[in-house]
């Protein structure tokens, strides 16, 4: 069954809008964890306009799932994820500018940075993965990397299935079996919903894990994030 980890950014950002501690991160994912979650997902940036670096560290202790922190491999998120060590870490190519993540690596670019940063993560035991787009010599590079995963990245996908084009899907189909093919295990995530997520998972061939935050938290607003949660779940049976 592909595992589902909830991305917590958004209660961030909720939090954040007021100050103080209201909702309670730390106290969210204990009850996302609760609810059945296979694993806890946040993504720092520099400017911790939602998710802060002390919350990486209180959320340490309490995540007894999955622990998935992503982000851009600039110095200070290097070493924020060897002093945590969490069971996997998610690679971004995101600009500190950026309102969210909107591209994958161009791992042939970039192979030389990312097999040294790769490097460092793997002699310390924490997995990795690295967020790309469905596009086959990239992923072809990015084998060379040294990457445990890649997670690919949805937005066109949810996109054209907004639309009804259910042939959107094949790109991502052929990149999961190619990263297969050359050992890489397969992850997924921006833009996945209550709606798209069955359709998805089903199709997707050795789908191993999807992060899911942006809309599992809208939904919640109109659902319940229990509920919310479940559904989740319940899609991602084979």
């Amino acid at each position: 069954m592909t595992k589902l980890s909830v991305n917590i950014n958004k209660i961030a950002t909720l939090r954040n809008s007021r100050g103080g501690n209201t909702p309670n991160l730390v106290q969210s994912a204990i009850d996302i964890q609760d609810f059945g979650a296979d694993g806890i997902t946040i993504h720092p940036r520099p400017d911790e306009r939602h998710i802060k670096y002390k919350d990486a560290y209180d959320l340490n202790p309490i995540v007894n799932t999955e622990y998935n922190i992503e982000g851009n491999p600039i110095q200070k998120f290097v070493d924020l994820v060897l002093d945590i060590k969490p069971e996997q870490v998610t690679l971004v190519p995101d600009a500190v500018d950026a309102i969210t993540s909107n591209a994958g690596w161009d791992t042939k670019t970039h192979q030389n940075f990312l097999v040294e940063v790769i490097a460092e993560f793997k002699r310390n035991d924490i997995r990795t993965s690295i967020f790309m787009d469905a596009d086959l010599p990239l992923i072809e590079a990015a084998a060379k990397t040294g990457a445990d995963r890649i997670e690919l990245y949805t937005e066109e996908f949810a996109s054209q299935y907004e639309l009804s084009n259910r042939e959107a899907i094949e790109p991502y189909v052929e990149s999961a079996k190619l990263a297969t093919k050359l050992g890489m295990g397969i992850n997924a995530g921006h833009d996945l919903n209550l709606e798209n997520i069955k359709f998805f998972a089903q199709n997707i061939p050795n789908l191993l894990e999807v992060s899911i935050g942006h809309a599992l938290i809208a939904e919640s607003l109109y659902l319940g994030l229990q509920n919310v949660v479940s559904m989740y779940l319940y899609r991602l049976k084979p």
